[in-house]
């Protein structure tokens, strides 16, 4: 999660949805946050205490932690963006990053379907550590009652049109991602990755975001 106290923004950042290069490319702006020293000693005390003292928005936070943490004026003064991604994409990249970055976790479970199985299995003790991308996209984008309060949605699939929407709408110049992270290792069209039963598991799995923010197996 980033926040400008300057420009009045607050990203939430879900995982592998382009927001690696989101960030790098808020950097600059950070910098010129009068706020942003205060943040940095904030952030470094935070990680000194072994995150005892609760003094930084983690990475990967969802918004309803901005939304408790933050005065309620502040908060809605605020504009929240996000990046989704197509859940079945998602699932492969996860597989692909675990594989390249953590491979001692796929253990027993290398194949992308096997790993999928096991990832989902609602008698497997849920794991933070092992994979962000298990919890629902919505979720980052919703208050306590499911109300979405995230102002506007980018798509990982349009990701450079929707970062000029965003810079238009914060009256900024535009300027250009910067490329980080980009797997080179797998075929980009991900559903050669599925068969018609692990395609239906993510389906029930992830039913609220594909219905939520408009996601389908087959986009054409």
């Amino acid at each position: 999660m980033v926040i400008s106290h300057r420009f009045r923004f607050l990203y939430v950042h879900i995982a592998k949805t382009g927001g690696t290069s989101v960030r790098a490319s808020l950097r600059k702006l950070q910098y010129r946050d009068p706020m942003y020293l205060l943040q940095m000693i904030c952030s470094r005390l935070d990680h000194l205490s072994g995150h005892r003292i609760a003094a930084k928005l983690p990475r990967h936070s969802k918004v309803i932690a901005a939304m408790e943490m933050l005065p309620r004026d502040y908060f809605e003064s605020l504009f929240k963006f996000a990046f989704v991604r197509n859940p079945w994409d998602l699932q492969v990249s996860s597989y692909h990053h675990l594989k390249r970055e953590r491979p001692h976790l796929l253990e027993g479970h290398e194949s992308f379907e096997d790993f999928l199985r096991w990832k989902l299995n609602p008698e497997r003790p849920w794991q933070y550590h092992l994979d962000t991308s298990i919890t629902l996209q919505t979720d980052y984008l919703v208050d306590l009652r499911g109300k979405q309060v995230v102002d506007f949605v980018g798509h990982y699939e349009s990701l450079h049109d929707d970062w000029a929407t965003i810079c238009r709408r914060l009256g900024l110049p535009t300027p250009e991602l910067a490329h980080k992270r980009h797997s080179t290792d797998r075929p980009k069209d991900f559903r050669g990755y599925y068969t018609d039963q692990t395609a239906e598991l993510v389906a029930q799995y992830f039913a609220r975001d594909i219905d939520m923010l408009g996601y389908r197996f087959d986009p054409g």
